[in-house]
């Protein structure tokens, strides 16, 4: 889970959605001592390879992926 830096607002909205769809993965009251990095990293992926709207299509990985390349 993440916590919003003190005064920042602005961070709420993006945080309360990520642990939304956290908690898709691992509800309320998981003890995440027995999850597994397998299980972990499977969630993530799925996460991070769903295509929200305002990204207009695209996954955050490939998002990420493409303002990556500009740097090299």
């Amino acid at each position: 889970m993440y916590v919003a830096d003190p005064y920042s607002s602005l961070q709420c909205g993006s945080n309360e959605n990520a642990n939304g769809l956290l908690s898709e993965f691992f509800p309320k009251g998981t003890d995440f001592a027995l999850i597994t990095d397998e299980a972990l990293d499977t969630a993530l992926d799925l996460i991070n390879h769903r295509p929200p709207k305002y990204l207009s299509g695209r996954t955050a990985y490939e998002s990420f992926s493409e303002k990556l390349s500009h740097l090299a």
